[in-house]
């Protein structure tokens, strides 16, 4: 039976930048201690944050990694600390420092190295082969990193099995819709079936694509949540743990294989009560909104830009899109450029200069009309004898690009793309045209859950931010006269359902027809998604907030003969 005061910091560690993570972490090692904790919980390789890929390979930053590992060190005095690291010695591991007053006790290493979907941990990680458990004010701890705990017969029951009463859990768990609830559920059976409590600490924030929520928690050794930490912000949990003793087999007064002392302070004397506020978890679609909020605000600020531009088309896609960037930066740091041709309706500029009013953003109008003639005028010659086609539609779009890009490089403002991942999926859109752009913040969003996104961004704002019939009119590119998107693609409806099952489940067409689709509409969207891996392979880098993105998650090569469609 142990008592402690834990505190869990779920902190935003950016990748590479060792000298401002290793500031973080002694700032809050340092209000951590002031408000008398005995142990601080930092996540999964805070020192040089996650995932830092390639960069396991440059020897100076792992030595720079292990450098920070000593300022950490040096700051620990009179508290345990447990830290996220790279550990060089016999190899690389994926590795938790457990410090206590100024001294390095010992190094966890990652067991399970996940190598599906986002992950590539064995690539530069070796696993670790120890499961050891740790006294800290008395309580026996087991401590384990991310995919560690996933596992039923993993290093949590073996720590338990050896007399763990408490499993710290520090992770990198990256974000899609449902992850939460699968991972919540996840650490209640662990709790419960183990009979010890658990404490999760995520790390938060936007890196690349990837997306961590936080949401950082403890479970009792029933399998009941005792608290949450906040989605998607940094937040500091302190708790203070009572953990009764827990009926186990063996003699737990006798000493254990691979058991370390680490300390022996505890709440031996009263101290001030520290009450933290529950966080009540966001709904589905509020969670997605949250993770594109922060993975445009990270993304833009951690590479060093100030502002953004947009092209603004008057429909759902790029209204969208501005509304985000709006929220996540503030409307001074966000441009609106409206690019109208001859075939651009009175509505869609309407529409997209009061959705500018809505925002408070800044908005430059440029004619596309002019330099779609010159372009018209100088290619008559070589296209004489030749029908007007999807040929004269992509020039108008690759027009916008270019103007797009002339201001990102004259007044270094990030172009935000605005295609959504059906449109992307089945190459619905145009090479170094509608394509251009520095990152993709709608990339992994369905168009249906586009739409639910505006309404509900409206419903938060009580007026229509987004204006009602940027809502509600047929979506059009608006390249040639009287243009639906219906008249190349299935509805949204359809599509994006058939997209799911085929991208994200790899069902087959058979499969995918035996939901209730028809088997042409089915063999015609698998075409479209199979020949426009070369397209997606260009395209800028976007946020995921699905089980399966297309880019890292998803990796089919392009020169490629398999025929799914028979």
């Amino acid at each position: 039976m142990g008592k402690l005061r834990l505190a869990m910091a779920q902190i935003d560690s950016v990748v590479g930048d060792l000298a401002g993570n290793t500031a973080c972490i002694i700032r809050h090692i340092q209000e951590a201690r002031s408000l008398g904790a005995d142990v601080i919980v930092f996540p999964e390789l805070a020192i040089c944050g996650y995932p830092p890929e390639d960069l396991l390979h440059k020897p100076r930053f792992v030595e720079g990694n292990l450098h920070s590992l000593d300022s950490v060190i040096k700051a620990s005095e009179g508290i345990t600390v447990i830290v996220g690291y790279v550990d060089s010695h016999n190899g690389l591991h994926n590795s938790a420092a457990i410090i206590h007053n100024a001294s390095l006790i010992d190094s966890y290493h990652k067991i399970f190295l996940p190598n599906y979907g986002v992950f590539d941990e064995n690539r530069y990680f070796l696993p670790g082969n120890r499961c050891p458990v740790y006294t800290i004010c008395g309580l026996r701890v087991g401590v384990n990193i991310c995919e560690d705990i996933w596992f039923a017969s993993g290093p949590s029951t073996a720590q338990s099995n050896k007399g763990a009463e408490l499993i710290i859990n520090i992770s990198a768990s990256p974000y899609h819709f449902g992850k939460r609830n699968q991972r919540e559920k996840m650490l209640s059976d662990r709790a419960r079936e183990n009979r010890v409590y658990i404490a999760y600490t995520n790390m938060v924030g936007g890196q690349d694509e990837l997306v961590f929520d936080g949401a950082s928690n403890v479970f009792d050794y029933t399998g009941n949540l005792v608290l949450r930490g906040k989605q998607f912000q940094e937040d500091l949990l302190v708790l203070d743990l009572d953990i009764p003793a827990l009926t186990r087999q063996g003699d737990m007064s006798t000493e254990i294989p691979d058991s370390i002392f680490v300390s022996a302070s505890g709440l031996s004397e009263p101290k001030l009560p520290f009450e933290n506020s529950d966080s009540v978890p966001l709904d589905a679609d509020a969670e997605v909104y949250q993770a594109l909020l922060l993975g445009t605000k990270d993304y833009i600020n951690k590479n060093g830009f100030k502002k953004v531009v947009i092209g603004l088309s008057g429909g759902i896609d790029s209204s969208l899109v501005a509304a985000i960037a709006t929220d996540a930066l503030g409307a001074d740091n966000v441009v609106g450029v409206i690019m109208p041709s001859r075939y651009s309706s009175a509505g869609s500029i309407s529409d997209s200069l009061r959705l500018a009013e809505n925002l408070g953003i800044k908005t430059l109008q440029i004619p596309i009309d002019p330099i779609f003639k010159s372009f018209l005028s100088t290619l008559s010659e070589v296209f004489a004898g030749t029908e007007t086609d999807t040929t004269e539609e992509n020039i108008q779009a690759r027009i916008r690009g270019n103007l797009l890009m002339a201001l990102s490089n004259k007044f270094h403002w990030l172009v935000l793309n605005t295609s959504n991942k059906s449109e992307t999926a089945i190459g619905y859109s145009t090479l170094y045209g509608d394509m251009a752009g520095g990152f993709a913040i709608i990339k992994d969003v369905p168009k249906v859950l586009v739409y639910r996104l505006a309404h509900n961004r409206n419903k938060s704002a009580g007026f229509e931010l987004i204006p009602h019939n940027v809502l509600t009119k047929p979506p059009s590119a608006e390249l040639k006269p009287n243009q639906l998107d219906t008249d190349s693609l299935p509805p949204y409806e359809l599509l994006d359902p058939i997209l799911e099952a085929y991208v994200e489940q790899d069902k087959s067409i058979d499969q995918i027809v035996a939901l209730g689709f028809e088997e042409s509409i089915v063999k015609r969207v698998v075409k479209m998604v199979d020949r426009s891996e070369y397209k997606r392979r260009q395209a800028p880098p976007g946020i995921k907030i699905t089980p399966k993105a297309f880019g890292r998650d998803r990796r089919l090569p392009i020169t490629n003969r398999y025929n799914h469609v028979g």
